[in-house]
């Protein structure tokens, strides 16, 4: 019987993989827009793209990699968008929405208060990933809620 933890130490049960069109420069952008850490070494390829790198943001991982078209690996520009949305929470979610746009984000909702107790805003990324940007700042009550979501469907 083995001894080996099937989900290995320090990782989540559930990391986002992203593929770029410019992983150095995407590890850049989470970096310094998002406030992510890079962990353990990147695995650069022969060619000098990325084969592998890992952030931490918070108590998650993001793991992500160059484009490999040749290995079917093609990042979301290459299908003309993403379905995907990655939410995160962030302390000062302004700040934050500032400073993706002024390193090349393009604004998909402007940050706003969302009658569920949170501000938020979303952002495409340079490199095809959407985000929503989020700062919790009240806590909703069910029953305030359940009011709330009815109120903002009507004005839909």
């Amino acid at each position: 019987m083995s001894t080996v933890n099937p989900i290995p130490k320090g990782y989540p049960r559930l990391s986002p993989y992203l593929y770029v069109d410019g992983a150095s420069a995407a590890i850049d952008f989470y970096t310094d827009v998002l406030g992510g850490t890079p962990r353990g070494d990147r695995m650069q390829m022969p060619d000098g793209r990325i084969g592998h790198a890992e952030l931490t943001l918070g108590d998650a991982v993001i793991m992500l990699a160059d484009e490999n078209p040749a290995m079917g690996i093609k990042g979301p520009t290459h299908f003309g968008g993403t379905p995907v949305t990655l939410h995160v929470y962030v302390e000062n979610v302004d700040a934050v929405f500032a400073r993706a746009l002024a390193a090349g984000a393009r604004e998909l909702r402007p940050v706003a208060d969302q009658f569920y107790g949170d501000r938020s805003g979303m952002f495409l990324d340079p490199f095809g990933h959407q985000w929503n940007v989020a700062s919790h700042i009240e806590d909703v009550s069910d029953e305030e809620m359940r009011r709330r979501a009815a109120e903002a469907m009507r004005q839909e």
